[in-house]
């Protein structure tokens, strides 16, 4: 790690210390605090792999890494600005116009603007190419007509990721195009899904003619597919995989619940971990070398949520020796477990990924 990752990490730590909150699991998807993460954002601690001229750090995927990694092991709010830190932002850097990197990036990376994503979809989850959200041209701009199911944050977010079909091929995978659109624009009706424990974090959000503005577009019209694989790499490929659990496991061990079997279980975890964190590792890397680690990030994805599981099997036996903060963090892993295994694409579709890259 170079100083500089270094020095990203106790910055985090100093900045987690100087503002309270109560630790969560699946913080990046369930816990949202708009002022936390824009206090984040005017602290440099957002979007420090992008280029400084676009608001960024002017770091690297590995030192994002760092500021990740210690930000979910605390269970910090992370969900206003996850999905525009991570994913949106890089995808205008490696495919939006300099227009659309300076309309949007700037704002990302202080959190004055957030993203939901809208990819799933009723007959199209996992399964991407399968989607039936069309945009056809209007004048000088488009117009959007779908459905989009699952989308996180929609009720909360200022814009939605959309990818659409704009002409039809012979080839599913061809004819897509992503594209920025205003969650206040007419025509758009978002309805709230609530999850297992009565939360509200998934909605389904459907388009009804939306007009988009050609300068929306992000990258080329038609490229989508190639262009939603690599960007898939950010989603699936961090420390949020498996590190959703980790406020459980680190307050078990913080309250002295573990005994002896649960000492055995703790270590096999640990290696587990550490193997984890190694990957990721390797991906970020692969990432500031301009690389796409599809398969890499396809593999982590499938293994930490295997990891994340086994954290709540490990700590299941403690819980009647707890205490109820403790036991919140055990119930909020258990209800996000079922999320876990199926956002960012469901496990056979990850093992079929793994299994095509090593015929």
């Amino acid at each position: 790690m170079s100083q500089m990752t270094e020095d990203l990490r106790r910055r985090v730590r100093d900045f987690l210390a100087a503002h309270p909150f109560t630790p969560r699991c699946d913080s990046w998807a369930g816990s949202y605090d708009l002022d936390f993460s824009r206090e984040l954002g005017a602290a440099g601690l957002l979007a420090v792999s992008w280029p400084e001229r676009l608001g960024g750090g002017g770091g690297t995927a590995v030192d994002r890494l760092a500021v990740t990694e210690e930000l979910l092991r605390a269970g910090a709010p992370l969900a206003a600005h996850w999905v525009g830190e991570r994913q949106i932002g890089p995808t205008l850097l490696r495919h939006g116009s300099p227009e659309l990197q300076e309309e949007f990036c700037p704002p990302l990376a202080r959190a004055e603007c957030t993203f939901a994503l809208g990819m799933s979809e009723p007959d199209a989850g996992s399964d991407l190419a399968s989607l039936r959200t069309s945009a056809v041209r209007d004048g000088d701009g488009w117009r959007i007509t779908g459905r989009k199911i699952w989308t996180s944050g929609a009720h909360r977010a200022s814009h939605l990721y959309v990818l659409a079909r704009t002409s039809r091929e012979a080839d599913r995978h061809d004819g897509l195009t992503e594209f920025v659109v205003a969650l206040d624009s007419p025509g758009i009706t978002v309805t709230p899904i609530l999850d297992l424990r009565g939360e509200h974090h998934f909605n389904e959000v459907v388009l009804d003619e939306v007009a988009v503005p050609d300068r929306w577009v992000i990258g080329r019209v038609g490229e989508g597919w190639r262009q939603v694989v690599g960007q898939l790499a950010f989603e699936r490929g961090g420390p949020e995989r498996f590190l959703s659990t980790y406020p459980l496991l680190s307050a078990v061990l913080a309250a002295g619940l573990a005994d002896d079997t649960a000492r055995r279980g703790l270590r096999a975890l640990a290696a587990r971990l550490q193997i984890l964190r190694a990957w990721v590792l390797e991906t970020a890397q692969v990432l500031d070398a301009g690389g796409s680690p599809v398969v890499p990030a396809a593999t982590s994805k499938y293994l930490g949520h295997h990891f994340e599981l086994g954290v709540i099997e490990w700590a299941r036996p403690l819980m009647p020796r707890a205490a109820p903060e403790v036991r919140a963090l055990y119930d909020q892993a258990l209800a996000a477990a079922p999320a876990s295994g199926l956002r960012g694409g469901a496990a056979p579709v990850m093992l079929s990924m793994i299994a095509k890259d090593n015929r």
